[in-house]
């Protein structure tokens, strides 16, 4: 679970979770919670990864539009808490 402010366009990822992604990718969901307020949107993300990041890479940022673009969207939802 990544979450995020209100408007973010991006998502920070480590190195071990997107290998996790891809060496199991029917046991990984990517789930983004975007957070404003007392509202927050979910989405889940099946298969969100491509390719593994290179052997230096510690942490990579990817642009939430093209993950939800590239991936399975299996649940977006709104809610918001009172």
């Amino acid at each position: 679970v990544k979450g995020r402010e209100a408007g973010a366009t991006t998502v920070t990822v480590s190195k071990n979770e997107v290998l996790c992604a891809l060496n199991k990718p029917d046991a990984f969901i990517l789930a983004i919670v975007e957070v404003d307020g007392d509202t927050t949107r979910t989405v889940y993300l099946e298969r969100p990864f491509t390719s593994p990041p290179d052997f230096s890479t510690v942490s990579t940022n990817y642009s939430i539009d093209s993950l939800k673009a590239s991936a399975k969207v299996t649940l977006e939802k709104e809610e918001t808490w009172q």
